[in-house]
């Protein structure tokens, strides 16, 4: 299962063959498209316009705007006309695009900016696509995190649920969709929420990252326990990518989830950025990760104190005291976290009910937590929690 694969690195995959960031930017846009909230004609014609801007850093945001600026426009225009299915779908698009955009753009009142306008259009888009979603907000600490809560509509009575973090890039407007979507299909209702250092937390509310996570996902869980449609004792918690830390730290210290998934599986998240951040200086367009993000989703001035705080996140010691079922979904072909990491976490959970899954590059879904095939994934993941829960 851990054997040596040969990666698909077809223009799908590397949109931009020289510029490692832009590609794998663009690729977690296009794997949307299986919910509809993207569209790759549109994406397509970024990308080409990107390429005859290559060398122009600002060109990324500068074109990924526009097109949200323009399917922004086509919404409202459909709103105001009460074509309101038609405006959902351009709203959707929108946002993600705005998201996309907003990815490159150092933290500052340009990043804010277009950060509420895609916020604004996952607002609209989702209000009017998906009625069996709440608004909601999770009491946490002296504030509150944000989350939608998406409800099955084929479950009877209370339902079992997953509660779901982003991880360091993503937000819950996006895993809403590509994981609640289809976890609602099969009976699960499901909290996806921001949490600190994520989405709009760290954004609008500037509540960066924590080691700790068990503490906002203590507070998840006593809201999705408070309410009447949600079946206490099946509750699951899942992350993905930096959540991949997050949610096994959790688990092994708030027993009350029943099931685990770590999407993307991490170990020491701290060794994990050592060799990143060396990719970073030597190549800033040969990694995943702007230099800007690390320390702002920790809430602190740049990288050397980044890393300094960054040696609490690991699982070293923690792993094992982890018990409920556990799933560790990883890419054989990720060029962000190796497969190996993801066995060393399997290796040291304390589950003894515990399934690592490595996807191929043949069966697809081999890249960072799927994102070249991110239907294979969820897939995956649905069926293994149907089975536990």
């Amino acid at each position: 299962m851990m054997g040596k694969q040969t990666p698909y690195l077809g223009n799908w995959i590397h949109s931009f063959p020289d510029h490692y960031q832009w590609s794998n930017a663009t690729l977690v846009c296009k794997g949307m498209a299986p919910w509809g909230a993207v569209a790759i004609g549109e994406i397509d014609q970024v990308v080409q316009r990107l390429h005859a801007r290559i060398n122009e850093p600002q060109a990324w945001w500068e074109e990924w705007c526009a097109m949200g600026e323009r399917l922004e426009k086509t919404a409202d225009l459909a709103a105001r006309e009460k074509r309101d299915a038609t405006a959902g779908n351009y709203y959707l698009r929108a946002g993600n695009y705005y998201y996309t955009g907003e990815r490159m753009v150092p933290p500052g009142d340009q990043k804010t900016d277009i950060y509420k306008k895609s916020l604004r259009c996952f607002h609209e888009g989702l209000k009017r696509r998906y009625a069996n979603i709440e608004f909601v907000e999770v009491a946490y600490e002296d504030t509150a995190l944000p989350a939608y809560f998406m409800k099955s509509p084929v479950s009877k009575g209370p339902a079992p649920t997953v509660v779901l973090f982003d991880g360091l890039d993503n937000c819950k407007e996006m895993s809403v969709i590509f994981a609640g979507v289809e976890l609602a299909a099969r009976g699960f209702h499901t909290l996806a929420i921001d949490g600190p250092g994520q989405g709009e937390a760290l954004r609008l509310r500037n509540l960066p990252s924590r080691y700790d996570y068990e503490v906002p996902a203590r507070a998840a869980y006593d809201y999705v326990a408070s309410r009447n449609d949600v079946a206490k004792d099946r509750v699951a918690l899942m992350a993905y990518s930096a959540g991949g830390y997050y949610a096994p730290r959790a688990a092994a210290f708030e027993k009350r989830y029943k099931a685990l998934v770590a999407w993307g599986g991490h170990y020491d998240y701290h060794a994990a950025w050592v060799e990143r951040w060396e990719k970073i200086k030597s190549n800033p367009a040969g990694s995943a990760t702007s230099h800007f993000q690390l320390p702002w989703v920790l809430g602190v001035p740049d990288m050397e104190t980044a890393m300094e705080k960054m040696k609490k996140f690991t699982l070293a010691g923690i792993a094992d005291k982890v018990e409920c079922p556990i799933l560790i979904a990883h890419g054989g072909s990720d060029l962000l976290t190796p497969s190996s990491i993801a066995q060393q976490l399997y290796d040291n959970v304390g589950s003894i009910d515990k399934t690592l899954k490595i996807f191929s590059a043949e069966e697809g879904g081999d890249h960072h937590v799927q994102v070249d095939n991110r239907q294979v994934g969820i897939d995956y993941i649905c069926d293994w929690l149907q089975s536990r829960l």
